[in-house]
């Protein structure tokens, strides 16, 4: 039972990062929607990858990748906030980065765990759960650091 309820939560808050991720991503690039946006994208992530990383405990030997592609995204996700927050030199190249690569890591998770049945994704092969979004993702990437960065 307890198990049950702490997927309804990561679901939750799954469709939260994914919600608001994408409409950071979307928004202007300029104070208020796009920060806003950007830190429900982190609540949210952090809570996927922690109830994530607990839910994989459960069946250790069948779902310890999904709790490896969680900490990849929420450490994606930490070094994009903190370059943004510091703004170190190139922070802008490494925010976009950290940030649309956590992006891909947790929809990479969502695929490979759930891909085998959904439907039209069941016909496709399994590896290309692991690798389609980051094919349609890292492309987006570096249209917008080419957008943004200036070298």
């Amino acid at each position: 039972m307890a198990l049950q309820v702490l997927i309804v939560g990561h679901v939750l808050l799954g469709l939260m990062a994914t919600i608001t991720g994408a409409a950071a991503m979307l928004s202007p690039k300029r104070a208020g929607r796009h920060p806003r946006r950007g830190l429900f994208y982190l609540a949210g992530l952090t809570g996927v990858a922690l109830t994530g990383s607990v839910i994989a405990m459960s069946d250790w030997t069948h779902l310890w990748h999904l709790a490896t592609l969680g900490a990849a995204a929420a450490a994606l996700a930490a070094m994009g906030f903190a370059a943004r927050r510091t703004r170190w030199r190139g922070w802008l190249a490494w925010h976009i980065v950290g940030m649309g690569g956590s992006y891909i890591a947790m929809l990479t998770a969502f695929y490979v765990d759930n891909g085998p049945r959904l439907p039209l994704w069941q016909l496709l092969p399994p590896v290309t759960f692991w690798f389609l979004p980051a094919i349609v993702g890292l492309p987006l990437i570096a249209f917008s650091l080419r957008r943004y960065v200036r070298t």
